[in-house]
């Protein structure tokens, strides 16, 4: 009996060390099972609920692009795609081989759709074609019994609307680049365009707009069940320019296939009614994607239409330039209105002669006739006087040889030389006969034509620092109001200005002018200008001897270039105009009627519309400055 009491108090101190031997085991499992269910419950339901719950980037509309008076030149349209659901189509190959026979698909592109299945899970829809038009559609969705696995998809593509005619100030989008990809989560969404040239790259953020984000839940293998939630993404801004897209067509038509560059701008506010750099290329061969041959014939191209000419393209003034070299020396006092210089027809500096473009001379010219005539004589002498720091001086503050911030991208400083910039650039002295040919704006001088219209802008609108600009207030997105910008005066005496005003109006419309074939028709609408020839070739001795070779027998990249400034109407100017044609020959010839037939076409285009281009302002006019080349009558 008290064998079998101890045997029963040993049996429950086992069993006593046992259970306390497990439950020692157990409650760390315990513990942890709390920890996890209890604790961290609302943590792993939310994992729980992301695994389940699949959360994606929607892209937002790009913004639209409208010209001054609201019309359409960049939008967004249906883009219909043909996509391959590959789980869906029992031979790959074979439904391809169909689809060839419906949409163009290379051999190149079937190999890479081939490699593609295999890499993606097969219920992922995969591209095969973009910009479908609706007869392939159509054809596709007849045929959609032999096509296991396609279906239509519906996005959208950008679409410009005036393609040629505005290429160059819209630019163009195009998918992101490695360098372009900076954090943003949409610039990695699939078929996702940025801008990539002209307005919709430097307001490429305002347009972008903001992402959107829908909620769908999916299975274990990652394919969507069913959208839970959709939040439609904030579209992009809607941007209107100042271009005047019908005037922007006139001027396209009237150059046709001209190499060349033209600007219209109001001469008070500053807006750009044009900007139109011919050749132009299409941008919606650049957002749907371009081919080799495509690239290869614009690279190729000796017009070179992928190069904006009215702020990348920089050319000598010539006579253009002879306006600002007048100011300058009326400013150093260095001549008179009415002093008269004899012109022979050449000018001898040192060892070298530099010649007019008239061979026996003009005689006796006072400023206004000097300017009216495009006497180089004149304006060497005035060179000679006035000094290469007094000339880069003046031009500069009538807007050549700086950016002038139109926000446009590749926009080219142009080049106003002085002696520290040789130095500095070249480690060579100035020479006097360097002087002597900047006069009339060759040498080293460059321009842009957008310089050239700004120049005009500020000769003309009373002497006002005017800037350029190619977006419109918000506020005010289809009105004209000329004190909606104030600009500083350039301190220029109005006496100086007008001489160069009326100069300028002797040019078009005075007989002796080397503009007057090109004058208007309309007495209340004159236009006055100035005419610009400039080389592109050195005419040697020999050649002067024997009867200089003329443009028209010369190929076309040796013919001289045709420019041409200009404002109307001269009793109270508003609008101003610069025109460069590349190897067109003579400015008076060639630059000088497109000039014309554009600013006319403007000034018609203000009385039809007189709600939005009014508020003409009778300011004193400034003069344009304008160079001639050696040789021909600009």
């Amino acid at each position: 009996m008290h064998r079998d009491s101890e045997r029963h108090k040993l049996f429950n101190r086992r069993a006593l060390m046992l259970g306390g031997g497990k439950l020692l085991l157990i409650s760390p499992l315990v513990a942890r099972m709390y920890y996890l269910q209890v604790i961290e419950a609302e943590k792993y339901k939310m994992l729980a609920d992301e695994n389940r719950i699949s959360l994606r980037l929607l892209a937002p509309p790009r913004g639209q692009i409208t010209d001054r008076f609201g019309r359409m030149i960049a939008e967004n349209q249906q883009n219909y795609r043909a996509l391959l659901v590959p789980e869906e189509s029992p031979d790959i190959e074979t439904t391809l081989d169909t689809i060839a026979e419906i949409i163009p698909i290379s051999g190149k592109e079937k190999n890479r759709i081939l490699k593609e299945t295999h890499k993606s899970r097969k219920f992922v829809p995969m591209t095969l074609r973009e910009n479908l038009n609706w007869n392939e559609v159509a054809r596709i969705e007849v045929n959609a019994p032999d096509l296991p696995g396609i279906m239509i998809d519906v996005g959208q593509s950008r679409y410009y609307p005036q393609g040629k005619m505005i290429s160059h100030v819209l630019g163009y989008v195009a998918a992101a680049s490695e360098k372009d990809l900076n954090g943003d989560p949409l610039l990695e969404l699939p078929g996702f365009r940025i801008g990539k040239a002209g307005v919709e790259k430097t307001l490429d953020m305002e347009l972008r707009g903001k992402g959107g984000s829908s909620q769908v839940e999916v299975n274990a293998f990652g394919r969507v069940i069913r959208e839970l939630k959709r939040q439609e993404g904030q579209p992009g801004e809607q941007i209107a320019l100042t271009i005047d897209m019908e005037l922007q067509q006139f001027i396209v038509n009237r150059l046709g296939d001209e190499s060349a560059a033209v600007v219209v701008m109001d001469v008070h506010t500053g807006d750009i009614l044009s900007l139109v750099s011919t050749p132009g290329f299409d941008p919606n061969a650049f957002s749907r994607g371009l081919t080799k041959d495509e690239w290869r014939e614009l690279a190729n191209n000796p017009k070179k239409p992928l190069i904006n000419k009215t702020i990348a393209g920089q050319y000598s003034p010539g006579s253009t330039f002879k306006m600002s070299n007048m100011l300058a020396a009326l400013d150093k006092n260095v001549v008179t209105p009415a002093e008269k210089i004899f012109c022979s027809g050449s000018i001898t500096v040192g060892d070298s002669t530099f010649h007019c473009w008239k061979k026996n001379g003009h005689g006796l010219v006072n400023a206004e006739q000097a300017i009216a005539q495009s006497c180089d004589v004149y304006f060497y002498e005035l060179a000679l006087r006035t000094g290469i720091e007094s000339i880069a001086i003046m031009a500069k503050r009538l807007g050549m040889g700086t950016p002038l911030g139109i926000g446009l991208a590749g926009e080219r400083p142009g080049l106003i030389p002085d002696k520290k910039w040789k130095r500095d650039k070249l480690g060579k002295s100035w020479l006097k006969g360097e002087t002597v040919i900047a006069g009339i704006g060759q040498g080293f001088v460059q321009t842009t034509p957008l310089q050239l219209a700004v120049m005009t802008s500020r000769l003309v609108n009373g002497g006002f620092a005017v800037t350029p600009r190619l977006t419109r207030p918000h506020e005010t997105p289809n009105t004209d109001d000329p004190g909606n910008r104030a600009f500083a005066s350039l301190n220029i005496p109005a006496n100086d200005l007008n001489l160069v005003i009326n100069a300028m109006r002797r040019v078009v419309n005075s007989p002796a002018g080397t503009a007057h074939k090109s004058r208007t028709n309309d007495p209340n609408f004159e236009m006055g200008g100035k005419t610009g020839t400039v080389q592109v070739r050195r005419i040697t001795k020999s050649e002067r001897e024997q009867g200089i070779i003329k443009n028209k027998d010369l190929p076309w990249e040796r013919r001289d270039h045709a420019l041409f400034v200009g404002f109307a109407p001269t009793s109270a100017p508003r609008y101003a105009v610069a025109v460069v044609v590349e190897h067109g020959g003579g400015g008076s010839s060639v630059a000088a009627p497109i000039a014309r037939d554009v600013i006319v076409e403007a000034g018609r285009r203000q009385s039809a519309s007189p709600g939005v281009l009014t508020a003409n302002r009778s300011v004193s006019s400034k003069a344009n400055n304008t160079n001639k080349t050696k040789r021909p009558r600009a």
